[in-house]
C-alpha cells in the first residue's frame, strides 16, 4: 500500500484491530439470518508525510449509505459547540448578508441553522440522504454529493465561491484526501478562510483512544501531516486552536497561500509540540499496539469480574467508537446485555458485529444496572447528567478509555 497523500510505500504499522464491520452499519433483527461483512481494520503510518491511515478495504459508498444513522443534533453539547463556533466566526471574519458560508459534511444542519438564523447565505454539502433530508427540513440548502475537486467547481459555478468553508470532523472521513483538499481550494474566495476540525493524533496516542479508529475514518491527523496536505493544494495554515471536543481536537484555519492573512505563532508552536510528542518518531507508533491491548484486556477483566459477582453492567451510546472497542475486545450481549442511545434512528436496532440490542435511555433505567459503561467517553458529563437517576439505587458510571475508571 502507498500513502494516500504522497504515495510513499507504507512500511510502519500503527495498530491492527482485527476484523470488524463498518461501525455505523447497524442491523435490524432480520439481518441476523444473513451474512455480515467484516473488513480488516489496520492502520499504517507514512514516514514521508506522517499521515496515519487505514488500509483501504471498504468503499466510501458502503460506509456512508443513504440510511446513515449518525445525526449530529442528538448531542446537545455538540450543537452548543457549533453555535459558539458560528458566533465566533461571524465576529472574526465579519460575515454578513453579503457573505457565503459553505459547510462540507453538513449532516442534519446542526451548524448551518445558526448561520441561517443570522441572515447569512449558506449551503451545505452532505452525501448521506438521511441526514441531508433532516437538514432540508430545517429550510437549509443542501447539495447531496461527495465533495472533491470536480463537485467543488460545479458548486462554485452555481453558488459562488465561499468566504468561509467549514469542515467539522470530515477531513478524516475522506478516502481521497488530495482531491478533497483541492476542492476546498477551488471553492474558496481569494481572501476566504477554511476551518477544519478533527481529532488530534497526539491525543489519540497519549490517551490510547484506539476506539476512534474505524473504517469511516480513513486518516488520523496531526498538524504536521495536515499542513503538508493543505500546502500541496495551495492552501496555507495561518492559525490553529486546540479544542476539548472528541477527546482533544484541532481547529485549523487555512487560506490561499498568497492571501494577506498573517500566520499566527500558534502554528509553529504546535508543530514544535508535535515533534516533542514523537509524532515524527517511528518508535511512538510502534508502541501503540500494546497500549490498545491493555485497554482491551482491562475492559474484559472488568466485565468478567462483574458477571462473576452477579452485578449488572449495561452500556450507553451506540457510537462508532464503542463499536470499535466492543468488537476488538470480543464483547457481545453475554457480557453487555444492551446499549441505550438517545437517537431514535438507532433504537430497536443491533450494534454491528457484537449484535447487542440498542434501546431507549428509559429502558436502560428500568433495568436498574449496577454500572453503566459510557462508550462515547467524550460525552461522559452529558451522559451522567442524563442518567443521574441511577445514583438513586447506588448505580455508578464507568469508562474504559484510557483505562477502566469508575466515575461514581
Amino acid at each position: 500500500m502507498k500513502c494516500r497523500h504522497c504515495e510513499q510505500a507504507l512500511a510502519l504499522d500503527f495498530v491492527d484491530l482485527g476484523f470488524a464491520p463498518p461501525s455505523n452499519a447497524y442491523l435490524v433483527p432480520e439481518d441476523l439470518s444473513r451474512p455480515e461483512l467484516h473488513y480488516p481494520l489496520r492502520v499504517k503510518v507514512c514516514e514521508g508525510c506522517w499521515l496515519v491511515q487505514t488500509e483501504d478495504f471498504a468503499e466510501r459508498d458502503a460506509l456512508f449509505s443513504a440510511d446513515y444513522a449518525y445525526f449530529s443534533s442528538v448531542s446537545k453539547s455538540w450543537v452548543a459547540h457549533a453555535r459558539d463556533y458560528v458566533a465566533a466566526m461571524v465576529e472574526r471574519l465579519a460575515l454578513d448578508a453579503g457573505s457565503l458560508v459553505m459547510e462540507v459534511a453538513a449532516n442534519d444542519g446542526y451548524l448551518l441553522q445558526f448561520v441561517a438564523e443570522r441572515g447569512i447565505p449558506c449551503v451545505g454539502i452532505e452525501p448521506t440522504h438521511s441526514t441531508a433530508s433532516a437538514a432540508r427540513a430545517r429550510g437549509l440548502a443542501i447539495e447531496e454529493v461527495f465533495f472533491g475537486r470536480e463537485s467543488a467547481a460545479e458548486l462554485a459555478s452555481r453558488h459562488g465561491k465561499a468566504d468561509l468553508i467549514v469542515g467539522n470532523n470530515v477531513l478524516a472521513h475522506v478516502p481521497d484526501i488530495n482531491d478533497f483538499v483541492a476542492g476546498l481550494a477551488c471553492a474558496l474566495k481569494p481572501g476566504g478562510t477554511v476551518t477544519l476540525e478533527f481529532p488530534h493524533l497526539a491525543r489519540l496516542i497519549a490517551q490510547t483512544q484506539f476506539d476512534t479508529i474505524y473504517h469511516e475514518h480513513f486518516s488520523y491527523l496531526s498538524l504536521l501531516a495536515v499542513q503538508r496536505v493543505l500546502a500541496d493544494a495551495g492552501l496555507r495554515v495561518y492559525d490553529v486552536e486546540q479544542l476539548a471536543t472528541h477527546g482533544g481536537s484541532l481547529r485549523v484555519y487555512a487560506c490561499h497561500a498568497a492571501a494577506a492573512l498573517a500566520t499566527a505563532p500558534a502554528v509553529a508552536e504546535l508543530i514544535s509540540a508535535e515533534h516533542a510528542a514523537g509524532l515524527a518518531d517511528p518508535a511512538t507508533y510502534r508502541r501503540f499496539q500494546a497500549q490498545a491491548d491493555a485497554v482491551r484486556f482491562g475492559l474484559l477483566e472488568f466485565l468478567l469480574a462483574q458477571r462473576r459477582a452477579g452485578r449488572k453492567v449495561l452500556g450507553y451510546g451506540a457510537a462508532a467508537k464503542g463499536n470499535t472497542l466492543l468488537n476488538y475486545a470480543g464483547i457481545d450481549a453475554a457480557l453487555l446485555a444492551l446499549v441505550a442511545d438517545a437517537a431514535p434512528s438507532k433504537q430497536g436496532k443491533l450494534l454491528p458485529g457484537s449484535h447487542i440490542p440498542i434501546v431507549t435511555p428509559q429502558q436502560l433505567l428500568a433495568e436498574k444496572p449496577d454500572y453503566v459503561l459510557i462508550l462515547p467517553w467524550n460525552l461522559q458529563q452529558e451522559v451522567m447528567a442524563q442518567l443521574s437517576e441511577i445514583q438513586s439505587w447506588g448505580g455508578q458510571f464507568v469508562v474504559a478509555v484510557p483505562q477502566i475508571e469508575i466515575l461514581g
